[in-house]
């Protein structure tokens, strides 16, 4: 992957020269163009796993996309991949996400049937390609970011159409000359780059190890349970079965024993919040993170050698255990605090705000709409694609701006 001009850096709208005195490479841009986009600011109200802006300690999608690009920009760096590529992929992949996370994510797939559903990464690459402001094409359309090919692929956790038994997809039927222009040079089938099979391990990595800190500290999270409670941990096993591993409950209850009985993890049971609690629950953060990163990358320079590594010379290698005790860590999260008691009502109240704003924009738009997207509403062809658009406008929006919305439109505030 060179810097240079080249397949692997083209841009589908061809931009002139751009001289900063630096030289700085297309991929470098390509980092620049996403770190100061509106989409990625907009992240920092965004909620992770709590609702963005309660506590002054967790995360929020700004954090955790800032997190990812770091353990992807390094662990690339150490296969040999560009490493401005995998940071671009780590701070973009989230951009697609819209109000309240992956609750938001649901109400806003089952409110979009009619135009195709919605998914959040199908949703990034329209941000990138469309939806953001940066560069028009010579028709005048919008052409997002205008990242290079590299890029755009990286970003790519799931190059593919929405399928019949496939929960996750990246790609809108609408968007696939894009989507087609993107993957020219890529192998058959839905084979994804190395660069983004990067980002998407070290977005596994920072959701499961660091929603776990947060768990801890914020008191939901107990170890100490899990350490004496056979029927809980039991429990767990089964959730992390049926959502996050294809491994056996009674096989990851093995990974799980190992797990309660690292040294970095057994500091944890007795947490309490003192300064001495807080930097083991950091030293805990940093070894997990340094495991899971030098594990996959030995493990991947084992069988594909030494490299350079990148595009589509290997695949990522992630040991069995390795995978199973991040999807434990997941499971954590999961279980003590997505689905912590009284979460219920308050996730049932957040798609009803989503829907409520998806039907009071369709009843009234153009007019509510930003400035942004009522063009793109009158110039809609039939009911499906008008829908697309409130979709898109929803999505955009923070958590505290989809309440405000939601009271001036709905509840009349």
């Amino acid at each position: 992957m060179s810097a240079g001009p080249g397949p692997d850096a083209a841009r589908l709208v061809v931009e002139g020269p751009k001289d900063t005195g630096y030289g700085r490479s297309p991929y470098e841009r390509d980092r620049a163009r996403v770190l100061h986009s509106a989409a990625f600011r907009r992240l920092a109200a965004k909620t992770q796993v709590h609702t963005a802006g309660t506590d002054d300690f967790l995360r929020t999608r700004l954090t955790h996309s800032l997190e990812v690009a770091q353990i992807a920009r390094e662990m690339g760096a150490r296969l040999g991949c560009d490493p401005d590529v995998v940071d671009t992929a780590g701070l973009a992949h989230d951009l697609g996400h819209p109000p309240f996370g992956h609750n938001g994510e649901e109400a806003l797939d089952a409110l979009a049937a009619d135009c195709g559903g919605f998914e959040g990464n199908a949703q990034t690459l329209r941000v990138l390609t469309r939806l953001e402001a940066k560069v028009l094409a010579p028709d005048g359309r919008s052409a997002g970011l205008n990242l290079t090919r590299a890029s755009l692929d990286a970003v790519g956790k799931y190059p593919w159409e929405r399928r019949p038994g496939r929960r996750k997809f990246g790609v809108y039927a609408d968007d696939r000359p894009v989507f087609a222009w993107l993957r020219e040079g890529a192998p058959p089938g839905d084979r994804r780059c190395l660069e983004a099979q990067v980002m998407d391990w070290a977005d596994d990595v920072a959701y499961s190890v660091h929603d776990v800190e947060d768990g801890i500290h914020g008191g939901y999270v107990s170890l100490r349970l899990l350490l004496v409670d056979a029927d809980e941990r039991r429990a767990l096993c089964a959730d992390v079965a049926a959502a996050y591993s294809g491994e056996a409950p009674e096989d990851l209850g093995e990974v799980l024993a190992e797990l309660l009985a690292d040294p970095a993890l057994a500091p944890l049971a007795a947490y309490d919040g003192s300064h001495r609690a807080l930097a083991a629950l950091k030293t805990t953060t940093s070894v997990l993170t340094g495991r899971f990163v030098s594990t996959v990358v030995a493990a991947t320079q084992e069988r594909h050698g030494p490299g350079p590594h990148r595009r589509y010379a290997a695949d990522l290698v992630v040991p069995r255990r390795i995978r199973a005790q991040c999807a434990l860590l997941k499971g954590i999260a999961l279980r003590y605090v997505m689905r912590r008691p009284g979460a219920g009502p308050r996730y049932a109240q957040q798609q009803e705000i989503l829907a409520d704003l998806v039907a009071a924009l369709l009843d009234r738009a153009p007019e509510p709409l930003d400035p942004v997207f009522a063009p793109l509403w009158r110039a809609a062809p039939d009911d499906a694609a008008r829908l697309r658009v409130v979709v898109d406008q929803v999505a955009s929006l923070t958590d505290p701006a989809a309440l405000a919305w939601h009271g001036r439109l709905v509840a009349g505030r």
